[in-house]
């Protein structure tokens, strides 16, 4: 998250990062999907009320904190999301049945996304669509192999997307 707050700043973008409730609480388990979703949404409207008040709002996370960008992109009005590992489908334990796909998560996001994935990502790495662009980097679901890479995957399709909202 760090990389990719640096790009945006240098291409003038303001930028909060914000940290999940339960991490913050210390918890290394999250709480179930609503509650992930209310907190954020609530953040996120404080921060439009604010800081950000009037500016286009560009959401995004890493990991399950991009799953809850993606399941409340509508909801906050974002004109962009940025996921970085994306989840798409937890790892199989041996033995185990497949687990499910989350790819509804991002097909539900009808405005520009990108994903940057690690070529080695466990998790599996999700495909492009008209909306979507997924950038493979180094890496595994980490993303923390190659760290320019990650920031060099996002500058130009924000740089495009910011042409596009000027």
């Amino acid at each position: 998250m760090v990389a990719v707050r640096e790009v945006a700043l240098a291409e003038g973008v303001s930028v909060g990062l914000v940290e999940q409730p339960y991490r913050v609480a210390g918890r290394r388990s999250p709480a179930a999907a609503g509650q992930l979703d209310a907190a954020w949404l609530a953040v996120v409207s404080r921060l439009r009320a604010r800081e950000l008040h009037g500016l286009p709002l560009l959401v995004g996370g890493r990991s399950l904190g991009a799953r809850v960008a993606c399941r409340t992109a509508g909801l906050t009005d974002a004109v962009a999301v940025v996921c970085l590992a994306f989840p798409l489908q937890p790892p199989r334990r041996s033995g185990s049945a497949p687990r499910p796909s989350r790819l509804a998560e991002l097909d539900g996001v009808a405005v520009p996304t990108l994903v940057v994935q690690g070529t080695r990502d466990q998790f599996g790495i999700p495909p492009a669509n008209r909306e979507r662009t997924v950038v493979e980097v180094p890496g595994d679901h980490s993303l923390r192999r190659d760290l320019p890479a990650v920031a060099a995957a996002v500058q130009p399709w924000l740089a495009d997307l910011l042409g596009r909202l000027s």
